[in-house]
């Protein structure tokens, strides 16, 4: 690649590039564009000569954005192979974006549908997926994939198509994303746990047209949701189509011939072609925006620490939806060709039962769940004798908990890994790490990560020990969220991620987490923001006032707690404020703890005094759960 700045007039800065921006070049560019510094008038990058641009490149063009005024960056004579990239991510309405010569595109390294056919053709008899007692080879996933492709564009899916996967961990999950990945889409992973509402709502923010759907947990009458779902003003969804386990495609498998070598699209290994939902700063749900490059090598990274092996067995609980169960859940055990279970549930017995009957030898999860195996009745440490490595992430977990853990998994080797959905894994423990790592830190830094510790007025490097906000940069960064105004893009002028985690680097190098910038729930590896309960409560009638604070729980880490003002003497009904919510919010951010109050806490300036308001609700809590048991 090529890169030549010129200045045509004092007001114009153009980057003219040759060849691609792709995982290997990008950062050539960066730097070029790193040089330019602050810029007064336009930016303008001429395309004329680019035959491709990766997930990793637009990144690069958001940074650049980051350095003109709103409105003052342009890319110019773009061709169409690259017009298309840039208008599936929706650089289009964020940029100037002009059409122009047409250059030269070649293939470089795999994508997800590559991973799947090299697959196929040198594993056709292994076994990959197991779920409800149907055992799946590499050749059944590869052979059902493609009927569930060749139905999909049927229904108008093609490249850059937004589709939606929305349902519990299942085979049938596995083979719709690996469907949407053959046309050249783009999967935008949903939660299942989300309402009808959410899901119209997310739908508006990724632009999506087609929705995969299974088991959903807020669905009980499918023709009732769906219409839900249709109905919201905010959706987008046009067609839907059916992926709950109770279909079996296997039984499909011989209308294989008449699909057999179609949809020969091109997709390169840095496309974007998934979409995943961060609720990030501001509670209005992101699409954070990333390629088969980012999560593949995120997910070698991981597999490399953790040493999997065609031997191993994971006992799959984490969600798919989840940058967490996409990278260690599904491609760390695709790459080395490891198999995968997925158990009928995730009720702790279940669990058990799977992980013995199968002789699991992974299980990675937040901490929430493994102290929930601990706590179950039936459980003894032999019945998981054979688990060698447990991933844990998602959550915090005390230095108490972690020695509970190591002494009740004699034979278990855990590893704390920390990542975001823009960003996955950022640093792991190491296998081997002693428990006093893997119990106070979230370990060192992935290879080929860079992460720095900064103060958050100067932007200087923190000295070892003094926190600072967590800012991270490298391979499996995304490239942006998808249509979010610049203000509200995470990744800076030079192409670095501010996390909203506050931690420090230790003496050794290993990264602590010490708070949260972001106020952001955690509550048993889901994230909530309080914003969005609080504006859920306040639609109910009556509300006056409401502030939504993190409580600490013993089992989850931390609940939703809510403390409400009501209009005159209202008295708060706490149940029907629940019954109301679980139509407008996923079960799981429903507060634990609602109290009513007179008025808040403030302070001289006028605020809310949060702090105390915390204090009081958190005493209020603990008396509330000591008198229930």
């Amino acid at each position: 690649m090529e890169v030549i700045v010129s200045h045509p007039d004092d007001s114009t800065t153009v980057v003219e590039v040759t060849g691609r921006v792709d995982a290997h070049t990008h950062k050539m560019l960066q730097q070029r564009v790193d040089e330019l510094g602050t810029l007064v008038g336009r930016l303008v990058f001429d395309f004329r000569d680019v035959a491709y641009i990766s997930s990793a490149g637009l990144r690069v063009i958001m940074s650049g954005g980051k350095k003109v005024a709103e409105g003052n960056l342009s890319i110019v004579n773009v061709n169409e192979d690259v017009y298309d990239i840039l208008h599936a991510v929706g650089y289009d309405s964020l940029f100037d974006v002009r059409r122009g010569e047409e250059g030269i595109a070649t293939h470089i390294g795999h994508s997800f549908k590559e991973i799947l056919k090299l697959h196929g053709q040198r594993y056709p008899d292994a076994g990959f997926v197991s779920h409800l007692g149907v055992e799946y080879t590499w050749h059944d996933i590869d052979v059902c994939s493609q009927i569930v492709a060749n139905d999909l564009h049927n229904m108008g899916v093609g490249r850059g198509t937004h589709v939606g996967i929305c349902s519990a961990n299942s085979a049938n999950w596995i083979i719709a994303f690996f469907a949407v990945q053959k046309l050249g889409g783009i999967a935008c992973l949903m939660n299942f746990n989300y309402s009808a509402q959410e899901i119209a709502d997310v739908s508006g923010v990724g632009d999506i047209t087609h929705l995969c759907y299974g088991e959903i947990a807020s669905m009980k009458d499918e023709g009732a949701f769906l219409s839900a779902v249709m109905g919201c003003e905010s959706n987008k969804i046009e067609r839907t189509y059916n992926i709950g386990s109770g279909i079996n495609f296997k039984d499909r498998m011989d209308e294989y011939d008449a699909v057999r070598g179609l949809f020969d699209v091109k997709v390169e290994s840095d496309d974007v072609c998934v979409m995943i939902y961060t609720s990030g700063s501001t509670g209005t749900p992101k699409g954070v925006l990333l390629s088969a490059y980012n999560i593949l090598n995120a997910s070698e990274a991981m597999s490399e620490e953790i040493m999997v092996g065609k031997d191993d067995k994971l006992c799959l609980i984490i969600p798919l939806f989840h940058i967490f169960g996409m990278t260690a859940g599904l491609f760390c055990n695709v790459l080395r060709n490891a198999q995968i279970v997925i158990p009928e549930n995730i009720r702790t017995g279940t669990v058990i039962d799977t992980i013995g009957a199968h002789g699991c030898t992974m299980f990675h999860s937040v901490p929430t769940m493994i102290l929930a195996l601990m706590n179950n009745k039936e459980f003894t440490p032999d019945k998981v004798e054979q688990l060698r490595c447990v991933i844990l992430a998602g959550a915090p977990a005390t230095e108490a908990q972690i020695y509970k853990m190591r002494e009740t998994f004699v034979n278990t080797h855990f590893v704390c890994a920390y990542g975001l959905s823009e960003m996955a894994p950022v640093s792991m423990t190491k296998y081997d790490d002693t428990v006093e790592h893997v119990a106070t830190t979230v370990g060192l830094p992935v290879s080929n990560i860079q992460i720095a510790v900064v103060d958050r007025e100067t932007g200087e490097d923190c000295a070892p020990g003094v926190s600072g906000e967590i800012i991270v940069e490298g391979f499996n960064l995304m490239c942006s969220y998808y249509k979010a105004a610049l203000d509200n893009q995470a990744v800076d002028d030079s192409g670095w991620l501010h996390t909203g985690d506050l931690g420090f680097f230790d003496e050794e190098g290993y990264l602590h987490i010490s708070g949260r910038a972001k106020e952001l729930i955690i509550r048993g590896g889901e994230n909530i923001m309080p914003s969005e309960v609080a504006g859920a409560i306040s639609a109910f009638p009556d509300v006056a006032d409401v502030v939504v604070q993190g409580v600490p729980d013993d089992f989850f880490g931390e609940v939703v707690g809510a403390s409400v003002i009501m209009k005159g003497d209202v008295e708060l009904d706490v149940d029907a404020l629940k019954e109301y919510l679980g139509k407008h919010i996923a079960r799981y951010k429903i507060p634990a703890y609602v109290f009513q109050y007179d008025v808040f806490p403030m302070l001289s300036n006028g605020k809310v005094d949060a702090v105390a308001l915390k204090k009081d609700m958190n005493a209020k809590a603990a008396a509330q759960a000591a008198a229930k048991e």
